[in-house]
């Protein structure tokens, strides 16, 4: 309240505005005292916001700030003064109780005295006790860590034992141990540490020692896999000769499936002591597992896959095996040259793969069934592209047969692991075709080394027992032989040995066919096409260079005709020979035909040209031994020696040609047919050879007497024409062969110019066969005789017209050359 003037005077009652500020400012003071006398909040914000809020805040808020500690010191001085009377009671009695505090005391003192006097005994006791414990207490600690620690010890011994006894596979189950049970128990101490360091240490040497294992098994497996493939072909030999036992064995009865596994296993029982004794010799053969030790890769898949590895093992393994793979394939260079070379080849191959198969089914995944077919897949290609090369080298039937063979149980070996060997069959077909190549090359020589031993002359048979000897190789029957003996045979003794060579050759031949799964019809169409090959190609050949051989007479071609002939007709027999191998009928739809009815015929014609080439050759050197006297005055009276000579030949000749077979009208034409052109070819050929001789451009002169007797000896030729040295010809056809000489011969004898220039060119003519070319040139060398004293020096002594005569008659007869010429 304030004065004025001595008066009081009051304040103006606040408004309902101002009631309501104070209101609001008290309550917030009152919210920041009690913040402030909060020990828990902190004060920095609470401060802000007194100095932040009005621009008199701070001296507001002092002035509230003393009268709240006034308020305080008021209610703390009230407090006081309720309470002021109570502290004096206390205090009065807490000076009573002292007096008996100090007397407790000093008889606790006392209590405490004695009883420490008497414990020290208790004390020292306790002590002991205490530390008797302990060392109790840390003898069951360390027993119970020896306890824990112990397993380990052992574990980690057995895993030195382990390791020493290469049982590696159980070591690293013993590591596997440790690591996740017995270390991880004991782990705390260094020992166990140290040995957790050591376990990777000698898991990389277990690896490192199981892969060197596998590099000796993989080296071994490679020196061994010719034994191991050597006792599977040996076995799987012995398994298809048993089968072949069985088959024949009829009462054995229909057997639908093998009766033994390729590795020994699963046999059944047969009766019958053939049977058992080559089960007896089978069960000595050795397999895969006896000859070679698989442990090692076994033991070092387990490892890799329990270090987690496998893959990595896997491919190592497979990378390695492609390459001993090619090592295998690759075969030797004289390896064609024995067929113990081809057996080491096809050894190693099959015990590469029989090792590869137990792998596939012994392990879980080392190799897949897809491995093994690449691996066959190119071995397969690879095998067939050496074959097909090596045994393009062989020349020797047999070693190619054997190598059939070879192939054929290689073939078997492989089919009963399951790989597929078609092509190899197809192979065989191939070198079936080689093989027929080297049989007719080796049937080339027998048949030469036949022909070169033959004396071409007919077999003589003295006794019956001679004659069904020769029959019985022979398919031969004559009825009129076979009643009296001593007979000779028409044909000579190469006949029945060419006969046999060619069943010889079928039965080399069908050798290669046995065991390559083929139907009768094929090994029949096989064997007629081989034989074929044989007879239209290698026999033929052989007859035509025997044929053509200089020391091959003109007898020993007859008789070849004649054993070409018989040869001909065992044909049919040769036919019967190979249905009753095959049992396929001839008259199947498909069934080859042999050729041999063409190939004897070949030969037949052959020998019969040679025989009219070698006649001529023959008549050329008779011809060859002429010595005319050209200018003779006279002629001897008789026909010349050389002729003689060589009319003689022909006839002897001539008579050999009765030997040719006629014992039908066939035979009998073609022999009648043979030796008639052979005697007519003679005839011309010396006609034309005695013609030339007159015509020789060498020859200058010819006198009248060198034409008498040149016309003798050309009246030998017609006496020996006519004589029918060769029965058959029609009338004087012979003759005819010498018309062209008789004709020229005849004109310059009687000298019939004047007929010869008139009826020159009329169909009806006297010397229709003189050509007027050949009459000049002989009349000129007849014409010039003043120098020479020929044939015209009687006319200049009797009569000179005569020579007038020539002179026209040689005008005459180059006007006629001349008229031809233009007229040409």
């Amino acid at each position: 309240m304030e004065t004025e003037g001595g008066n009081t005077v009051l304040p103006d009652p606040p408004t309902q505005r101002e009631k309501d500020i104070k209101e609001e400012d008290e309550k917030a003071y009152g919210n920041i005292f009690t913040e402030l006398e909060s020990v828990d909040l902190p004060l920095g914000t609470t401060l802000r916001s007194v100095y932040d809020d009005q621009p008199y805040a701070h001296k507001r808020f002092m002035e509230k700030l003393d009268a709240r500690i006034r308020n305080h010191d008021r209610e703390i001085e009230k407090m006081c003064n309720f309470h002021h009377q109570g502290f004096v009671d206390a205090i009065t009695e807490l000076l009573k109780v002292r007096a008996d505090a100090e007397k407790l005391m000093g008889q606790v003192t006392d209590t405490n005295r004695r009883l420490q006097e008497a414990g020290k005994e208790v004390t020292a006791r306790t002590e002991e006790v205490v530390c008797c414990r302990l060392q109790q207490r840390n003898m069951a600690t360390t027993v119970e860590r020896l306890q824990l620690c112990l397993p380990v010890l052992e574990m980690y011994s057995k895993l030195k034992e382990q390791l020493q006894t290469k049982r590696y596979y159980a070591a690293l189950k013993t590591m596997e141990q440790l690591e996740n049970v017995y270390i991880p128990r004991v782990g705390q101490y260094r020992f166990c540490q140290i040995m957790a360091e050591n376990l990777p240490r000698l898991r990389d040497q277990i690896k490192e020692i199981s892969m060197s294992d596998l590099k000796d098994f993989l080296e071994s497996i490679r020196k061994h896999s010719d034994k191991v493939g050597e006792a599977a072909m040996k076995q799987a030999q012995q398994h298809r000769t048993f089968n072949s036992a069985v088959a024949r064995q009829g009462s054995a009865g229909p057997y639908s499936r093998p009766l033994f596994t390729l590795n020994g296993r699963g046999r059944e029982a047969l009766n019958g002591q053939a049977l058992d004794d080559m089960v007896e010799e089978e069960e000595e053969v050795l397999t895969a597992q006896d000859l070679v030790d698989f442990s090692p890769v076994y033991r070092c898949l387990h490892i890799y896959t329990i270090l987690g590895d496998r893959e990595t093992f896997e491919n190592y393994y497979r990378k390695q095996r492609k390459k001993q793979a090619r090592l295998v394939l690759q075969p030797q260079a004289s390896m064609h040259e024995t067929v113990e070379g081809y057996r080491r080849y096809f050894n190693q191959i099959v015990g590469f793969f029989v090792v590869e198969d137990h792998i596939l089914h012994a392990t879980q995944g080392l190799v897949t069934r897809a491995f093994t077919e690449e691996l066959w897949n190119m071995a397969l290609s690879k095998i067939i592209a050496v074959l097909r090369t090596h045994s393009s080298y062989c020349d020797d039937p047999d070693l190619v047969l054997e190598l059939k063979n070879l192939i054929v149980i290689f073939a078997d070996t492989l089919q009963g692991y399951g790989f597929p060997v078609n092509r190899l069959f197809d192979l065989l077909f191939e070198i079936r075709d080689q093989y027929n190549e080297t049989l007719l090359k080796k049937w080339s020589l027998v048949f030469r080394e036949i022909f070169e031993l033959d004396n071409y002359s007919p077999i003589p048979v003295e006794t019956e027992e001679e004659y069904k000897l020769v029959v019985s190789r022979f398919p031969f029957h004559d009825a009129e032989i076979e009643k009296d003996f001593p007979k000779k045979l028409p044909m000579s003794q190469s006949v029945p040995q060419i006969y046999t060579q060619v069943k010889e050759f079928i039965y080399a031949s069908l050798k290669f066919s046995e065991s390559l799964h083929r139907s009768s019809t094929e090994i029949d169409d096989m064997l007629r096409k081989s034989t074929n090959l044989l007879l239209t190609r290698t026999l033929s050949g052989c007859l035509q260079n025997l044929i053509k051989k200089p020391h091959i007479g003109l007898t020993e071609l007859v008789q070849i005709i004649i054993n070409t002939t018989h040869l001909e007709q065992a044909c049919r027999y040769l036919e019967d020979f190979i249905t009753n191998i095959t049992t396929v009928s001839p008259e199947a739809v498909h069934t080859t035909r042999l050729y041999g009815l063409s190939t004897f015929k070949d030969a037949r014609h052959a020998a019969e040209g040679e025989i009219y080439t070698k006649l001529n050759q023959k008549i050329d050197e008779f011809i060859q031994l002429a010595d005319y006297e050209w200018c003779m005055a006279e002629s001897d009276g008789r026909a010349s020696g050389y002729l003689m000579d060589l009319i003689n030949f022909l006839r002897s000749t001539f008579q050999v040609f009765t030997h040719l077979p006629s014992n039908n009208n066939d035979h009998a034409s073609m022999s009648g047919k043979v030796a008639q052109t052979a005697c007519m070819s003679a005839c011309k050929h010396l006609s034309t050879s005695l013609l030339q001789m007159l015509m020789d451009s060498e020859l200058k002169q010819i006198s009248m007497g060198a034409v008498q007797q040149f016309n003798l000896d050309v009246i030998q030729c017609e006496l020996f024409a006519s004589s029918e040295p060769v029965p058959g010809f029609q009338g004087d056809t012979l003759q005819l062969a010498f018309i062209d000489l008789r004709q020229l011969l005849d004109l310059f004898m009687v000298w019939d110019w004047s007929t010869y220039l008139a009826d020159y060119g009329q169909p009806t003519s006297k010397y229709l066969r003189v050509n007027p070319t050949t009459a000049l040139a002989l009349l000129e060398k007849m014409k010039d005789t003043s120098k020479k004293n020929n044939i015209f020096s009687q006319f200049r002594k009797n009569d000179r017209d005569k020579q007038k005569l020539i002179e026209t008659v040689v005008k005459q007869l180059r006007s006629l050359v001349n008229g031809m010429s233009l007229h040409s």
